[in-house]
């Protein structure tokens, strides 16, 4: 391991092991940062790992909890998009922080900090987090694949297992490849996005209406279950992992003045894409709310519903097919963070190197198995609400992200210096036991059901 990767602050005392293998050490600081330039040079050497975390906040899971949350609900759930996407760009900070300071991803320092037998039950919770969220990906790209030429959901599910030689293609390449590919995507989804909120014409007044939070999303309990599977959608912990991990792209000096000129422009740099990402998610969540829920369409809560709609409700093709193709392009540039947390993930819990095309091909096949079942018992309804049943799931696991992260940011002896403000920790402390709390809300109603 290089030197600049190991912390030579001796504040930094709190780890047991002082010397660790690289995160994605075929990237790791591949990226030169340049030195005595202007403030855009700066940001733009430091832009690009933002936006791979920001895909995670517009995945297909995301299109399914918001488009039952604005078809049945209208625009009140926009006060839950906007709170967590806050949370995420706080949580996401802490994240990249961590990889700056200490030269570690959250998995190594999970692994440094817990035992081997806590290491390992928080490995399988990240495991099944990520399974969940492939899971989120290939079904969506399959309904896309469909939507846009017919082809059948189970084949199109099998058919995103090839998405492996796409990403192996781009990280050969080198990571900036990665990140313009990425970016490209996000601008697409962008792009179709805006024209569709253009032709639905959205109420303003209703629109800034949403974005206050109201005590019957708590109360009302199917609310509440969409509301947590838009929280778990939005804050997904395997990001967390991701973000600490691919900051270290960038060559950084281990000097106290460039680490925190590291953290300033990475937390610009997180901030701004996570604020687009809030914008996607909030334009699927008022398109439905505007087409569907003021038509009379509240039991639209599945994408080839919404698809299927959009067309005779806003009087144009165009409509449908901007929905599918940022559909497409939402599932495909999943892949990629897809792929680097979950070698990430088992790199930095268990010091296992595998290769990537493996490691991907390993999670695709977990994901691909329920997908082709789920598809062939029950069609496109049975994989959309799997879409959204993959969010809660995400949901669930996020406290056993988010705790370790806050508590290892929050202490001076592993971070020195850069430790957590008095205030900051609080308000991170805060967001997880409101996380912890909506989980605990959702089990304790989701047990009731069972029972009656």
């Amino acid at each position: 391991m290089n030197a600049a990767s190991t912390p030579p602050l001796e504040e930094l005392g709190g780890w047991r092991f002082p010397r660790i293998s690289p995160s994605l050490p075929e990237s790791h600081h591949s990226i030169l940062v340049p030195r005595g330039v202007s403030f855009w040079r700066k940001a733009l050497a430091f832009a690009g790992p933002g936006y791979m975390v920001a895909v995670g906040y517009m995945d297909p899971g995301n299109w399914a909890t918001d488009l039952a949350g604005g078809a049945r609900f209208g625009y009140t759930l926009l006060s839950v998009i906007l709170i967590s996407n806050m949370m995420a760009i706080l949580l996401q900070a802490l994240a990249l922080k961590l990889g700056i300071v200490t030269g570690r991803d959250l998995a190594q320092a999970c692994r440094d900090h817990y035992s081997r037998p806590v290491s390992f039950v928080l490995w399988v919770l990240c495991e099944i987090a990520i399974a969940a969220c492939d899971l989120a990906e290939v079904i969506g790209s399959a309904i896309a694949l469909n939507l846009l030429f017919g082809i059948p959901l189970i084949w199109g599910v099998c058919l995103t297992a090839l998405d492996v030689l796409l990403i192996l293609l781009l990280q050969n390449k080198g990571f900036r490849y990665l990140e313009a590919f990425v970016l490209a995507l996000v601008l697409t989804i962008g792009v179709c996005f805006a024209v569709e909120l253009f032709m639905a014409q959205p109420g303003i007044a209703a629109v800034m209406g949403g974005l206050v939070p109201r005590t019957e999303i708590v109360t009302n309990p199917a609310m509440l279950y969409i509301a947590i599977g838009i929280l778990g959608a939005t804050v997904m912990p395997h990001n967390l992992y991701l973000h600490s991990s691919i900051v270290q792209t960038r060559k950084v000096l281990p000097d106290e003045p460039s680490r925190r000129e590291a953290i300033r422009f990475a937390t610009l740099d997180s901030t701004v894409a996570l604020l687009f990402a809030f914008f996607i998610n909030a334009a699927i969540l008022i398109l439905a709310a505007a087409t569907f829920n003021q038509t009379g369409h509240q039991e639209v809560a599945d994408i080839g519903d919404a698809y299927r709609l959009l067309t005779p409700l806003l009087g144009t093709t165009i409509a449908s097919t901007l929905f599918a193709v940022a559909l497409l392009a939402s599932g495909q540039n999943s892949t990629i963070t897809g792929t680097l947390a979950g070698q990430i993930v088992m790199e930095g819990f268990l010091d296992i190197r595998l290769p990537a095309w493996l490691r991907r091909l390993i999670t695709r096949l977990i994901a691909i198995i329920p997908a082709v079942i789920v598809t062939a018992l029950y069609g496109e309804r049975g994989a959309g609400s799997l879409l959204i049943l993959s969010q809660v799931i995400l949901s669930l696991q996020l406290s056993f992200a988010v705790v370790p992260l806050v508590y290892f940011t929050s202490q001076r002896r592993k971070m020195g210096v850069f430790v957590n403000s008095p205030l900051l920790a609080a308000t991170a402390w805060a967001v997880a036991l409101v996380i912890m709390g909506l989980n605990t809300w959702l089990l304790v109603g989701t047990f009731r059901e069972w029972l009656a």
